[in-house]
């Protein structure tokens, strides 16, 4: 294959992963490969085909089974996700009785507050969310206040 056309499959294949498809990551050590192979066919232009082939096979190959693991981790790591806001400390907007529940904005998003004690909340009051019960947070009175 003439060298551009090594370059041009593998500027396709690396497009293809990173825009369109998600292969795992297989495709960008394939395209790399296809890539490298390229250039040293421009280099070398006398490189013969099947070498070219060969050359192909074992760089992408060998890239995939060394490094794919490795990088692929490393690249697609989540961030951990945290358990919810529990224990952290709200003010609330309006009075809120035992079992009523309000709406408040924390951390940029508006979540549902229920009071879980047996004393009603004042509006402006600081209270702690005892524990989340699915995009409900369950609050009471801050001891320490």
């Amino acid at each position: 294959m003439i060298w551009w056309g090594w370059c041009l499959v593998g500027a396709i294949l690396l497009g293809a992963e990173l825009g369109v498809v998600d292969a795992q990551f297989y495709l960008v050590f394939v395209g790399g490969s296809a890539i490298i192979v390229g250039l040293i066919a421009g280099l070398v232009p006398s490189l013969a085909h099947w070498a070219q082939w060969l050359m192909f096979a074992i760089i992408a190959g060998g890239s995939v089974v060394t490094l794919r693991r490795r990088l692929y981790e490393r690249v697609r790591r989540n961030p951990p996700v945290a358990a919810g806001p529990k224990e952290e400390m709200l003010t609330l907007p309006n009075d809120l009785e035992p079992g009523q529940s309000c709406q408040v904005e924390h951390r940029g998003t508006f979540w549902t507050v229920r009071n879980d004690g047996a004393t009603r909340l004042s509006a402006g009051s600081r209270v702690r969310v005892s524990h989340v019960s699915g995009l409900t947070l369950i609050v009471r009175q801050d001891s320490h206040s």
